[in-house]
């Protein structure tokens, strides 16, 4: 909904005339749907910088939300939004302290009474109620980028990669493993084992409810994407519920070791360093 030019001076005076009362009513009007969760200093200054914006926004003509006009106004707009969103507020109670000003300009307004108030109440209503779809948008799309950051960040501390001593590493798994988190595991677990040079490396599955078909195959492409970094995996965790689902689901691990328990899969690797290190030849003193 847009303003004509003499729609916006008129709106623009109406501010700028009674520009104290208000700010003081629409921070009053605002401040019951907060709860107290905002101090009154910091929403009075969201208010004054919107009031100022529209006040702005009046004065260049035509009043569009969408003009390069209003640009100013739409940035303070979204920086309310993205604040709110950030400080744990609704979308709700982040639009109503827009939408209080309709109430401040019916107030100013019935005083004056007229034909021609009532319909420029109406005009700026439509204006305001604008305001407030735009200011949910942008909170919507800011409380989306909040949710998709926590997410990575859950599926990150979920995929740990441990150094257990020098030249093992372990990858504990628990909960579903998905596409997306059996990828972020094979990406840490190739890179630690590059930044570690270790040779052996145990997933270990005890923290896994249930191995279905698909599990099977992201541990599987896991295992062989490590085998192409010169580490061996063993598979830990099977436990007797587990190991019937495997069989059944006729799912083959070919020579990857496997063992029950992670305490028998670090045995394991201890026997295989032991036997790689009695191979070496023994090192010549200068």
């Amino acid at each position: 909904m847009a303003l004509n030019a003499e729609e916006s001076g008129r709106l623009a005076g109406l501010l700028s005339e009674h520009a104290e009362r208000v700010t003081q009513r629409w921070t009053e009007i605002a401040t019951g749907s907060l709860r107290g969760r905002l101090s009154q200093a910091e929403l009075r200054r969201q208010v004054q910088e919107l009031h100022r914006s529209m006040v702005e926004a009046g004065r260049n003509g035509v009043f569009d939300l969408e003009s390069e006009s209003a640009g100013e106004l739409r940035a303070v707009l979204a920086e309310l939004s993205r604040g709110r969103a950030r400080q744990g507020f609704t979308a709700t109670e982040t639009a109503v302290s827009v939408y209080a000003v309709k109430d401040v300009l019916l107030e100013l307004m019935e005083a004056d009474g007229g034909d021609a108030s009532l319909r420029d109440y109406v005009a700026f209503s439509s204006l305001v109620d604008q305001m407030g779809l735009f200011t949910f948008e942008s909170f919507v799309r800011t409380r989306e980028g909040l949710i998709a950051d926590q997410a990575e960040q859950l599926l990150e501390l979920s995929t740990p990669v441990v150094k257990i001593w020098e030249g093992v590493v372990a990858v504990p798994l628990v909960g579903t493993l998905d596409s997306a988190r059996a990828q972020v595991v094979m990406e840490r677990l190739l890179q630690t084992l590059v930044d570690t040079g270790s040779p052996y490396a145990i997933i270990d599955i005890t923290g896994v409810p249930a191995v279905d078909t698909q599990v099977a195959q992201h541990i599987l492409k896991t295992v062989v994407a490590a085998r192409l970094m010169g580490a061996d995996c063993i598979i830990s965790g099977i436990r007797p519920q587990i190991a019937q689902t495997i069989v059944a689901l006729g799912i083959e691990f070919g020579d990857i070791a496997t063992k029950a328990s992670l305490a028998d899969a670090l045995r394991h690797v201890l026997r295989l360093s032991g036997a790689a290190n009695a191979r070496r030849p023994p090192r010549r003193e200068s």
